[in-house]
């Protein structure tokens, strides 16, 4: 039978063996919470970089016109009006003719001479079609209008400057207009001078209006854009002539492609998904 010391001493055996299991399952449990914490912080971690990575791609992948399901970043569908803006008139006609001032203003983006500005005519039209690899765009400038504005493209065109330039610019939302006229295709491209804008206060913009694009009040010079939708615009940018039927059709069919968005922080829109080039400003004889 054991003695009392004997039954202390294996009392503390138990009690010692019973302190080492409990520390033993006291680490397991440190070591799975800290493993399951691991976990969830890595799949959190995961996670944020998924939503991330994917948050970039998907704009790449929005901006691209071969995507067909409609993500939360798409761009909205493309809706072009088809009723034509009532034909542009001036409230006063001008004088028969005017003398236009066209002023040196830095270097030029292709070679060409400074227009002719003495006893400009202010009657009648000329017919240019600007031919395109996507087709003829048929274009009635109207010198009625603005004169300096046809008297210099009429130039500029039998130059050679607009031929196998790039439309930089296309804008499907806002302002829906196709811009071109730099040979240096970014927007930053003139002939070498500028004029003086031809604008009156009641002027609007719509489908069908040519007008010349400019940096600023005066800074007219040889880019200008073709508007086939909407255009809510100050009365700021001189107006020189209609665009035909057949030539909004074209256009209409650019826009549709959309764009790149590269001038969406910006000037608004970007470079059209389907390459837009003038092999040639032809004036009509």
């Amino acid at each position: 039978m054991p003695s009392n010391e004997q039954r202390r001493e294996a009392a503390k055996r138990k009690l010692e063996r019973q302190l080492v299991r409990r520390a033993q399952r006291a680490r397991r449990r440190r070591v799975t919470s800290i493993s399951v914490t691991t976990v969830v912080v890595l799949l959190v971690a995961g996670g944020i970089w998924f939503a991330v990575a994917n948050a970039g791609s998907g704009s790449s992948t929005a901006a691209s016109p071969s995507s067909d399901a409609p993500t939360s970043t798409s761009k909205p569908p493309i809706t072009i009006p088809t009723a034509l803006a009532a034909a542009p008139k001036r409230p006063t006609p001008l004088a028969p003719t005017v003398d236009c001032k066209y002023t040196k203003d830095g270097d030029a983006a292709k070679a060409n001479n400074l227009p002719n500005g003495s006893g400009i005519s202010t009657q009648g039209t000329v017919s240019v079609t600007l031919k395109t690899n996507d087709g003829d765009i048929p274009l009635t400038l109207d010198r009625a209008l603005a004169p300096c504005a046809v008297n210099s493209f009429v130039s500029l065109s039998g130059q050679g400057y607009y031929d196998n330039t790039s439309c930089h610019r296309l804008s499907t939302s806002g302002l829906q207009m196709l811009q071109c006229g730099d040979p240096k295709g970014d927007g930053t491209g003139g002939p070498g001078y500028k004029f003086d804008d031809e604008v009156w206060p009641s002027l609007t913009y719509g489908r069908g209006y040519l007008a010349m694009a400019n940096s600023g009040p005066n800074t007219n010079g040889s880019q200008f854009f073709l508007v086939y939708g909407d255009a809510q615009l100050q009365p700021s940018y001189t107006v020189f002539g209609t665009i035909s039927d057949a030539g909004l059709k074209v256009i209409d069919d650019i826009a549709k492609a959309g764009d790149d968005g590269a001038y969406d922080s910006s000037a608004g829109g970007g470079h059209p998904n389907k390459k837009v080039t003038i092999t040639k400003s032809q004036v009509a004889a």
